[in-house]
């Protein structure tokens, strides 16, 4: 791996070789660094007390002061969190607005959920549904052009940002709380009577295809991209990603087509919170939004995955490179799965931290990796994904591979020490407190437990189960969810370099990836 020489503080700058190093430059009249008060100090006898003094301050227990043992420290327990009373109504139409006072800034916030994503584009344009949720901002609408909403928007200091993902859409605003009735106003134009302006089109495929052309530039985003593909499939809604015949095949009237369906009352989750008129915010989102017409056709399930637990391995070879970038793992879980707060504590004994056992034998004994991690993830639409990830020197590819797969099985018969159990919760619960640190987190969780079904106080009952695991829930949800004889391995590297043949790694012979970007 490449790495940046390291200069003291005190060492002389590089110098090319030819005439003398270069000085440092200095103000006309200042004074030299360090000042002659300085090197006397750092020279024989100041030197000397110099010393003595750093003596005096780090030998506490010699001079009879007690050492501090802070693993003795004892710290209360957190105190309770407690959930703001979002309050819900819904409209005629099937929209869901909510609605939280908070008086804390002279600002109303918005924050708008929209179901169906990227999941519904058909498959000869896809790119479809991010270049709708970028032209929902700056495309203008019915009411004003797309210059007009910029400057009307920079005028008051106010945001709005626009976007889609694999399975929803969002809007977020951010205006002063006096602009209350501009705020829904914009929100009901946007989402309402987009104008999908053909020059904004123009400028946004534009970007678009200069990210494509641009998309092999980085090992670990090639890595990446073709990981999700190897453990997904090629063709699945949560691998693919646009190409450029796919970006050229869309057109203003696919955007019309895809807003018009997703973009619908029922689809709708509304949050308005901060410093609001509850009564007026109710009024203004019945009048803007109100004989918005509901749909009539719902919209199909996520996609299901067809996977079978099998060995894979591809790489991409990558002559110019002087490192492997190694992804390995095969299908991950869902959120309410039974034993998914074993397995967060598992995350964290495995491959999160700094503590975790993928971090002490790959990076800090073995010496392969600067970072490394491993962790089962987990959704609630479609299944996540087992992924460890390491990058290391080329000449060191099937060793980090290997001594990740070791860990694996380690894990899978050794369990967790009481220490290390104890480490894995803890990493958990200390940062409860940070899921609820700003609204904004609070009111996006709601509304995504109130869409699925899940009680508002979810993250307290995973919180409670994963108190309660125990080292034989770890080392049981490794046995029945890590499958090493399965794994799928990618690695995009260059081959000539690497310390042996992939298929020593017992996983099958690699199969070679083409990531050739097409013209």
């Amino acid at each position: 791996m490449n790495r940046l020489p390291s200069l003291s503080p005190a060492a002389p700058l590089p110098s090319s070789g030819v005439g003398p190093a270069p000085r440092p430059l200095a103000r006309p009249g200042a004074r030299p660094f360090p000042s002659p008060a300085v090197r006397r100090l750092l020279t024989g006898a100041g030197l000397l007390a110099v010393i003595g003094l750093c003596v005096l301050l780090t030998a506490g227990p010699t001079l009879g002061r007690p050492a501090i043992e802070f693993d003795k420290i004892a710290f209360p327990p957190l105190a309770p969190v407690v959930l703001p009373d979002l309050e819900e109504i819904t409209l005629d139409n099937g929209l869901r607005l909510y609605l939280l006072v908070d008086r804390s800034l002279p600002l109303i916030q918005a924050s708008v959920r929209i179901h169906g994503g990227s999941f519904l584009e058909p498959a000869d344009k896809i790119g479809l549904a991010d270049v709708c949720g970028r032209l929902l901002r700056i495309g203008g609408t019915a009411s004003y052009s797309s210059d007009q909403l910029d400057d009307l928007l920079e005028g008051i200091g106010a945001s709005v940002e626009t976007s889609f993902d694999t399975v929803s859409g969002r809007l977020g605003l951010s205006m002063l709380s006096s602009q209350a009735g501009l705020a829904v106003e914009v929100m009901a134009e946007i989402l309402r009577r987009p104008a999908f302006e053909p020059d904004r089109l123009a400028q946004v495929m534009v970007s678009m295809r200069a990210a494509v052309s641009r998309r092999n530039d980085q090992p670990a985003a090639i890595a990446s991209r073709e990981f999700d593909k190897l453990i997904y499939g090629a063709d699945s809604p949560y691998a693919r990603h646009p190409e450029n015949a796919t970006l050229r095949a869309i057109t203003r009237d696919d955007l019309i087509a895809f807003h018009r369906r997703v973009c619908q009352p029922q689809n709708i989750q509304m949050a308005i919170y901060g410093d609001i008129d509850r009564a007026k915010i109710i009024d203004l989102v019945k009048a803007a939004f109100g004989d918005w017409p509901k749909g009539d056709t719902p919209l199909p399930d996520f996609p299901a995955v067809e996977y079978a637990f099998t060995p894979k391995v591809g790489v991409v070879d990558q002559p110019q490179a002087n490192q492997s970038n190694i992804l390995l793992g095969h299908l991950g879980g869902r959120l309410l799965d039974p034993d998914h707060a074993a397995r967060l504590v598992m995350n964290n004994i495995f491959g999160i931290s700094f503590g975790s056992r993928l971090f002490r034998e790959v990076r800090s004994r073995a010496g392969l990796a600067y970072s490394v991690y491993g962790a089962i993830t987990a959704n609630m639409s479609y299944p996540g994904q087992f992924i460890c990830s390491v990058s290391t020197r080329a000449d060191a590819t099937l060793k980090a591979a290997a001594k990740i797969i070791a860990e694996i099985k380690r894990l899978q018969q050794d369990p967790p020490t009481a220490e290390e159990l104890r480490l894995g919760k803890d990493r958990y619960l200390n940062s409860f407190v940070f899921n609820f640190d700003s609204l904004d987190k609070i009111v996006d969780r709601i509304m995504y437990f109130d869409f699925f079904r899940l009680p508002r106080d979810f993250l307290q009952q995973e919180k409670a189960r994963v108190e309660a695991v125990t080292a034989a829930d770890v080392q049981a949800v490794a046995r029945t969810q890590m499958k090493p004889e399965a794994l799928r391995v990618l690695v995009v590297g260059p081959v000539d370099q690497f310390d042996g043949k992939l298929e020593t790694l017992g996983l099958g012979a690699p199969e070679p990836i083409d990531i050739t970007i097409a013209p």
